[in-house]
């Protein structure tokens, strides 16, 4: 892959080859951020599991302490008291069978969508849609409940989901460069004692393989992790 000037750069700043500390490798992400916007800081974690087998899955939700710095646009579909909940809540949008009918006309301007568990049904017209984009409701993930209003409270204060991909790499913002070392500090830390609660017990060897932070269009820097 050819790169660009700004980003050599940049990655001068890291040695490919080192292994840093949680403090030097936060340093380093915000340092190599050099886009005109403001960057997510994102945590590339590869897991000693295989995603091919049922009982590896590496799955799970946390809100980070400081938000993601994102601005979450949410559905929720709804209907009687759950719908009026979830108006009262703070949810973007709101209905029934009319939010279903525009996303079969292709619309997802929307982040998270939840759903209560009699609307699933319905909702299972447009998996197709929702589900390659990462925004099929998920008993896992907390976005099927009854409770549609501390769902929304949760996402909207920064509730973030973990999974493993088919490469078992878990891939999750954790925050804003503006947000400083510190608070993504936090988030991450947050993040890694999830993930490492999330471990299965099928899982042999080690767990933690290979732990990378990197931002918008950074290089990665790689890092070690000590459980608190």
């Amino acid at each position: 892959m050819k790169r660009g000037r700004r980003y050599l750069e940049v990655a001068k700043l890291v040695d490919k080859h080192a292994i840093y500390d949680v403090d030097k490798a936060t340093e380093l992400a915000i340092a190599t951020s050099n886009v005109k916007f403001d960057a997510t800081v994102e945590l590339h974690a590869k897991l000693g599991v295989d995603a091919r087998q049922a009982d590896q899955q590496v799955r799970g939700t946390v809100v980070l302490p400081n938000g993601t710095g994102k601005t979450v646009r949410v559905l929720v579909i709804a209907k009687g008291d759950a719908a009026d909940a979830a108006e009262k809540a703070g949810a973007d949008f709101v209905g029934g069978e009319e939010m279903i009918a525009k996303i079969q006309g292709n619309w997802t301007e929307f982040d998270v969508c939840i759903t209560t568990p009699d609307m699933m049904g319905l909702v299972g017209r447009v998996a197709k849609v929702l589900g390659p984009r990462g925004l099929m409701p998920n008993i896992k993930s907390g976005t099927v409940t009854m409770d549609v209003a501390k769902a929304i409270k949760d996402v909207k204060a920064g509730k973030v989901e973990y999974r493993l991909d088919k490469q078992n790499i878990v891939h999750v913002a954790i925050g804003k460069v503006s947000f400083g070392k510190e608070k993504l500090i936090e988030n991450l830390n947050a993040v890694m004692d999830a993930i490492i609660k999330s471990k299965p017990a099928a899982a042999k060897g080690t767990y933690l393989k290979s732990l990378a932070l990197a931002t918008s269009m950074g290089p990665g820097v790689h890092f070690t992790f000590k459980q608190n």
